[in-house]
């Protein structure tokens, strides 16, 4: 995603409002979300990201890959969090790297100030306060060669520039905007991807084996096999907004999660709608199995003095047993984590909700239920912009044990938008947010 023009707020609320997972699982089927009880989630440790330089580190993984970084430091590593098995590791990946936007002529250029810049799957430590790399494996195409984090299609993506907007980059075919990552029992990794939307499958060292794309997409010339497995709805992804949280449930199933609304029919119906599409995958039949409609609360209450509803985005999906996920549902300055059951009474998948031309769209309905839509019920578990110490843009969720989760945030690579996010010479002018893990304690355990 792209960074804040004028920062991000540091300002968060003394009191809880969390409600105890094992309390809500047990609610979830009881009705829409309402406030919760508890008022005891708070947070019992952070660490934060040291300064490393983007250019040796990616030059480390694919030598020659980076010729100027521009002085950003590593970052952009919150896009999502998954447990590596020993105590204070985890899996994360990197975004499609550095970006911002400058206008131009009045309209915004879309800057990739470091275009070799390769998504990376980084295992890190937390020690104390510190966080610390302890692996990194770049994502290749299937003869080794970088994806690059750069759009796809010239028809669909944002056209993609220079750090200072004033000389376009070529399209890359192979270009992922990595998000959600789980790792499967075999060793290798499951990603999801926002340009496509696309679900991807990549070796225990990073190599792309499938990238599963909507039906229609028509990518060509990528360097790996892309397999056109989703439903063509998907096409209608707001620009930005594609795949962005991914769960493995307990029986190795996927959930994939839509950022954001479709647009559909149109941009304007989805700034509007609050309702957008989660999809269940089987890794073993290699094809989509369930959708479900995720409807969002409203804007004001995520995050309140905010009007727009087009902020609101999921960012993490996180399994918590059978087949209940915890869902995050967001801004870029508030975050609530929601319980919901993927009931089979509640799929939707290859109903009218996925012809696009239905009308009105299940984007346009004012009250999905009412109009016969099965939409997920929910239960609020906390909000975590009124647990004090809480970073803002959280982007991954990790469940570390019964009663604790681990929250990182993405810190954009240091960057803002704007003509001044370098400075005279070329160099970033650092935001100064860093990459930090939080872990928060849920009272009565997950």
């Amino acid at each position: 995603m792209s960074p804040h023009a004028t920062g991000r707020r540091r300002v968060h609320r003394t009191v809880t409002r969390g409600l105890p997972l094992a309390l809500a699982a047990a609610l979830v089927a009881a009705g829409p979300a309402m406030a919760a009880p508890s008022e005891n989630a708070r947070v019992i440790r952070t660490a934060t990201l040291g300064e490393i330089p983007l250019g040796p580190f990616s030059n480390a993984l694919l030598p020659g890959s980076v010729d100027d970084d521009h002085g950003v430091k590593l970052g952009g590593i919150g896009s999502d969090i998954y447990p590596a098995g020993r105590k204070g590791e985890y899996w994360t990946v990197t975004d499609r790297g550095p970006n911002g936007q400058i206008k131009v002529d009045g309209k915004k250029r879309r800057t990739f100030p470091v275009p070799g810049f390769d998504p990376a799957i980084v295992r890190i430590r937390v020690a104390g306060d510190a966080v610390k790399v302890v692996d990194a494996i770049p994502l290749t195409t299937s003869s080794g060669q970088a994806v690059t984090g750069l759009p796809n299609q010239k028809s669909r993506d944002e056209a993609p520039y220079t750090y200072d907007a004033s000389t376009a980059l070529p399209y890359d075919p192979d270009g992922l905007d990595t998000e959600g990552i789980v790792r499967a029992g075999d060793g290798t990794f499951w990603l999801v991807d926002e340009y496509g939307p696309s679900l991807i499958h990549v070796s225990a060292r990073g190599r792309v084996l499938t990238r599963y794309v909507p039906r229609g997409l028509h990518l060509t010339g990528a360097g790996y096999p892309v397999v056109e497995a989703l439903p063509s709805v998907l096409l209608h992804r707001k620009a930005n907004r594609g795949f962005e949280g991914l769960a493995q449930l307990p029986g190795g199933d996927l959930v994939l999660a839509l950022q954001s609304p479709l647009s559909l029919p149109d941009a304007g119906a989805g700034d509007a709608s609050r309702t957008t599409r989660l999809l269940r995958f089987s890794p073993k039949k290699k094809a989509v199995t369930a959708e479900y409609a995720y409807r969002f609360d409203p804007v004001d209450v995520v995050d309140p003095g905010e009007d727009d509803t087009s902020e609101l985005k999921i960012s993490s999906v996180v399994a918590v047993g059978g087949d209940r996920l915890l869902v995050e549902e967001r801004t870029d300055r508030a975050a609530r984590l929601q319980v919901v059951r993927l009931g089979r009474d509640a799929d939707i998948l290859g109903g009218r909700w996925d012809d696009d031309t239905t009308s009105p769209s299940l984007e346009q309905l004012d009250d999905p239920a009412a109009a016969g839509v099965p939409v997920l019920r929910k239960r609020l578990v906390v909000d975590l912009d009124r647990v004090s110490g809480v970073p803002e843009k959280i982007e991954g969720v990790a469940r570390v044990d019964h009663d604790t989760l681990a929250l990182i945030d993405d810190n954009d690579f240091g960057m803002t938008d704007g003509a001044g996010a370098f400075d005279a010479q070329g160099r970033l002018v650092d935001s100064g947010i860093r990459t930090t893990v939080t872990y928060v304690r849920v009272p009565e355990g997950l």
